[in-house]
């Protein structure tokens, strides 16, 4: 006699599937691949940052360097105004930015995520005003917004997280709306209905899977503007003022005249390095794209 296997059972054998199925076509993807090794590696170098360097080369009055000397043997990268190695600073910056980046776009996707599908799902008048709150926070300048949620507020890392995700999320909010109507309009849908399926049934159990992939490909694109947003912050000077971050070595090198003194050291390094990670984070979400939008589909190289 043979055993039947349960409903639960067939669909997390199906979803192992279409995972592995996505992650080979995700791996066929040179760029995307390499941007998650990329960022992979410089996740694993941050954690371990208290454990690889010494973080008392970053207090001010231990330092063994001369303010703004240039590259040497003992300074791969010269030091800083402070006489602070630059790329200690630059290594400990990553941190920060990292943080700050995953946390601000897991708070603005949550929030995108929550009204996207609530404005799809319920429809009528609380559609309607979940639309217009997301118009209205589309027109306002999110930069904006976001130093005078930072200057309000206490000068600290969480609230710079805080100022970002509650600025970044109404892009979510409209690509998960449409991903929701495009799923409710299927047949199981209404089949599900049919059957007595309740909302949290449907929204668990039909609406989020069909969702989530699209919202895992654009987080990765909303960190990488959740660094560039955290390093503008700093750089304005509405940052955390005790945290080492790219924006603030920026803000820093132009408030003491590195630019006119010539020490080229104590910019590009920094600008270099949110450069290279917002790339990185882009080509992994291009790639994540490209593979879970049916609309895509054959266009990643």
């Amino acid at each position: 006699m043979t055993s039947v296997e349960k409903p639960s059972t067939i669909a997390w054998r199906r979803r192992r599937a279409a995972v592995a199925k996505h992650w080979r076509e995700f791996a066929a993807n040179k760029a995307g691949l390499t941007g998650l090794v990329f960022l992979g590696v410089v996740t694993v170098l941050a954690i371990l940052a208290p454990v690889l360097t010494d973080e008392s080369g970053l207090d001010v009055t231990k330092v063994t360097g001369g303010p703004l000397a240039p590259p040497s043997a003992d300074f791969w990268l010269g030091t800083d105004i402070d006489g602070r190695s630059v790329l200690l600073m630059t290594y400990w910056g990553a941190r920060i930015s990292l943080l700050v980046g995953f946390s601000a776009a897991f708070l603005s996707v949550l929030i995108g995520t929550i009204i996207g599908i609530a404005a799809a799902h319920f429809g009528g008048w609380l559609s309607s005003l979940l639309l217009r709150f997301t118009d209205f926070f589309l027109v306002l300048p999110s930069l904006v917004l976001a130093v005078v949620l930072a200057a309000v507020l206490d000068r600290n890392t969480a609230t710079v997280i805080i100022a970002i995700g509650v600025t970044a999320w109404p892009s979510t909010a409209r690509l998960v709306r449409a991903q929701t109507l495009t799923i409710e309009s299927r047949p199981y849908i209404e089949r599900s209905k049919a059957l007595g399926g309740g909302h949290l049934h449907i929204v668990g159990k039909h609406v989020l899977p069909g969702v989530m992939p699209l919202v895992l490909a654009n987080t990765t694109l909303v960190v990488g503007n959740a660094v560039i947003a955290d390093a503008t912050l700093a750089f304005l000077g509405v940052g955390d003022p005790n945290a080492i971050s790219w924006g603030a070595m920026l803000q820093t090198a132009l408030n003491n005249g590195a630019i006119t003194r010539g020490a080229w050291w104590n910019l590009l390094p920094p600008g270099i390095a949110i450069v290279v990670i917002v790339l990185a984070f882009t080509l992994v979400g291009r790639a994540l794209e490209t593979v879970l939008n049916p609309r895509l589909k054959g266009q990643h190289s």
